[in-house]
This record gives C-alpha cells, structure tokens and sequence, in this order.
C-alpha cells in the first residue's frame, strides 16, 4: 500500500498494492502552503513513511495534545472555550521524512516537526489549506484510513498531481 497527498487538489489517495486506488479523501493541508522549514507551519513535500499510528481504541473526536489523549472529547462547546486552538482528533498517523536534507534531520525533519495526518472537528472546513502544517482529515475519513494502514508504509506529499 502507499499514500499520495496532492496539495494543490487537497486530497489523499490511498493505492493497493497493485497501485490501484482504493479511496481518495479530502483533507486541509498547511495554510501557509508547501516547505520543510522547522517553524514554517507549511506542509512538507516529498517521501515520507507512517513512524507511528497512535489513538487506536479511543472514542472518536478524543483531544490529543503530544500525541496523548488529554481525556476530553471534542464538543462544539468545548472549541468555543478556545477558539483558533488546533485540534488534533480521534487518530494520528505520525509521519517521517525520508530524504536526507530534504525531510529528514536537522532543521526540516518532518518527525521532529510532529507532522501528522490526524482527525478534525467536523465542522472544520475540507478542500482548502488550512492546517498549520499537518494534513487534516473529518473523524469518519480518518478512521477509515486508520484502519487500513500499517506503519511504514509510504506517504509521498507532491504539489500537483
């Protein structure tokens, strides 16, 4: 199995191991657009890998903060409490850079950016760029995803397809 993230389509294509599609979602992608930069708050491109899938068992729209289950579930009351706070939801998928220089070490390691592919509110807004660098999915998409992927599998970011 491999992943494509296309950020100028904002989607995430899931493909067999034959290459053929099995599912495409709708993601948000890093406001600030593509770099690799540590503090750019952009979304890295290039080869990446699934280091580690984190939240299984927990109930869907659990508040993650360091990759660790605070013990709140998601409410809209609880995200009027702290607006413009970014939620990580439900399931990460931790992602690492592949390429020396590129995404991996020093100043542009995507691991030590804490870039995830993770769960959002349901109301936050798909199909436009608006995380602060990782790769956003609706609750029931990244279930779905979670499911179905094993850690080490290949996660490619491209801008276009």
């Amino acid at each position: 199995m491999r992943i494509r993230i296309v950020v100028a389509d904002q989607t995430l294509e899931l493909f067999d191991d034959q290459d053929a599609l099995i599912r495409r979602y709708i993601v948000s992608t890093a406001l600030n657009g593509v770099g690799e930069e540590s503090g750019s708050y952009c979304t890295p491109r290039g080869s990446h890998i699934i280091r580690a899938k984190i939240g299984a068992g927990q109930p869907v729209n659990s508040v993650f903060v360091k990759r660790r289950p605070t013990g709140e579930v998601y409410t809209p009351e609880l995200g009027a409490q702290s607006p413009g706070r970014d939620w990580i939801l439900t399931r990460i998928l931790w992602l690492s850079g592949c390429e020396p220089g590129r995404n991996r070490l020093g100043s542009v390691d995507t691991m030590r950016r804490y870039i995830y592919i993770h769960g959002s509110p349901d109301g936050a807004e798909m199909g436009v760029p608006g995380s602060k660098g990782c790769v956003r999915m609706q609750n029931a998409d990244i279930l779905d995803l979670f499911d179905r992927v094993e850690t080490g599998i290949p996660v490619e970011i491209v801008e276009a397809a």
